[in-house]
């Protein structure tokens, strides 16, 4: 893994960037976009058509080779629509391409590359017709899609619900279960006496989750200078 060299204010710098790039060129492109959002690499999200809406507290990761990209292709004179809640993590590679309407509760997490779509982007018999057949997607709050995960139109996904890494969700997954395979079925049933701490409660602190951010940062960071960090860049060497 290759380690930070930068110095904590060239960081904190970069961080401010960031949050400069979000509110000039992302904002206006969202219909909503809510408070204290943070974007990593938020150059690397695209986002084409609308609405687009994105709640609160929300963490975006981005990478070069794995955009999130939010997409709406309207079709047979229905608005489409986006809409994620509050407390979410969208995780680099995710897709979300809605030609109706795809809605993500409050809290919960996507993880690289999951792909949810409404639509068939084609039409079965008629193929040079886009969009095809298309079905609302609802997920619930507090649900956990995995690694490479797909989610197909008309899905409902139930609270707390966890689909597993590389499933291919075709029908409805009800809540407190773990769904995985392809066709996704229900491996595992939670159990729903004991509590679900989730995204939302670890931010009923942010005032506090902050600062031991914060501190954790310049601490990481303390022994790097700007010397050795442009040294990193032009001449790495083995252990950086």
């Amino acid at each position: 893994m290759k380690r930070d060299h930068r110095p904590y204010s060239i960081k904190r710098l970069s961080s401010r960037f960031e949050a400069w790039y979000v509110n000039h060129f992302l904002r206006p492109q969202f219909e909503e976009l809510g408070g204290e959002t943070t974007f990593m690499k938020p150059w690397h999200v695209e986002i084409n058509g609308g609405p687009v809406f994105l709640g609160d507290y929300a963490n975006v990761i981005a990478t070069p080779d794995n955009k999130v990209r939010f997409t709406v292709w309207s079709s047979y004179g229905k608005e489409g629509c986006i809409k994620i809640g509050k407390y979410c993590l969208i995780c680099a590679g995710v897709r979300i391409s809605a030609a109706t309407n795809i809605t993500i509760g409050d809290n919960c997490m996507l993880a690289n590359r999951v792909y949810i779509t409404d639509a068939d982007w084609h039409d079965i018999y008629d193929r040079s017709m886009f969009v095809g057949q298309s079905s609302p997607v609802t997920i619930g709050k507090n649900v956990w899609i995995g690694d490479s995960a797909i989610v197909c139109k008309g899905v409902h996904i139930g609270d707390n619900s966890i689909i597993g890494a590389g499933a291919v969700v075709v029908r409805d997954v009800p809540p407190n279960v773990i769904a995985a395979g392809n066709p996704a079925v229900i491996v595992k049933h939670l159990d729903t006496d004991r509590p679900i701490q989730t995204r939302g409660d670890w931010f009923t602190t942010l005032t506090k989750l902050k600062t031991e951010v914060e501190e954790k940062e310049r601490n990481n960071l303390k022994d790097n200078s700007l010397i050795g960090w442009l040294r990193s860049l032009v001449f790495p060497l083995k252990g950086d």
